[in-house]
């Protein structure tokens, strides 16, 4: 697991140039396959345009990349597409770029700038998460500890799932990757080793526009939001 960052929610943008309709469609995969239909499903939606140019990236370690000019001069709307989901760092993403021409030839140059802004646009219209990898950890106490943790977590804006109240507390919590040994021993040292602390399943921590993610599993994102503001160091993708 990787920090990077994907497709929360889809979206479109629009540009004209020179009367010609540049609509850039954009959607989160976790697999060619998924980009391939995906594509496709683009093109009988706009059977009537001249092109469908389309490029994706999918994986996160190792990443397969293709694209498509459909039709346009070689290297004037797949590889542009391409390089501006490269240089976004968003991974896990397909991008289709469909063109009603508008009877002016645009040239190498207006034809790369073209899809190069349609694709921009696409991606400002979507909603983009950084997915920050993390733990599952369940933290076992005593009631008699119960206050502290509950501060010593508040205080390092640890996230928690769910409490269980039986003849002991279990409180599972979320850890960023980063911070999962430093809190540990925060607990460790806060509760003079009482409190114990197991590790569980990987998942990815989130941040879209202020909005925090918690518990995605590591191969989906999934639509948990919780109300807690975070920095916005990790809030400025846009």
């Amino acid at each position: 697991m990787i920090r990077h960052k994907a497709v929360y929610r889809g979206g479109s943008g629009e540009i004209v140039e020179k009367k010609s309709r540049f609509i850039a469609n954009i959607k989160s995969v976790e697999t060619v396959e998924e980009a391939q239909v995906y594509i496709e499903e683009m093109k009988k939606k706009y059977w009537d345009a001249r092109h469908n140019c389309s490029a994706f990236s999918v994986g996160t370690e190792q990443v397969t990349t293709r694209c498509s000019d459909d039709g346009e001069p070689s290297g004037t709307a797949g590889k542009p597409i391409l390089e501006v989901i490269s240089g976004s760092g968003i991974h896990n993403i397909v991008v289709v770029v469909t063109r009603y021409f508008g009877g002016t030839l645009l040239g190498t140059g207006g034809l790369v700038r073209a899809y190069t802004d349609a694709t921009r646009a696409g991606i400002e219209n979507s909603d983009i998460v950084e997915k920050i990898p993390g733990r599952r950890v369940d933290i076992a106490m005593d009631y008699t500890d119960l206050g502290k943790l509950q501060y010593l977590l508040a205080q390092n804006e640890v996230l928690t799932e769910d409490t269980e109240y039986t003849d002991k507390v279990i409180i599972h919590a979320l850890f960023p990757e980063s911070d999962k040994e430093m809190l540990k021993k925060k607990i460790t040292e806060a509760t003079s080793g009482r409190v114990m602390t197991q590790e569980g399943e990987e998942v990815y921590f989130g941040t879209v526009y202020f909005k925090k993610l918690v518990g995605i599993p590591s191969d989906s994102i999934t639509r948990y939001f919780t109300k807690r503001r975070i920095g916005c160091g990790l809030c400025n993708i846009r």
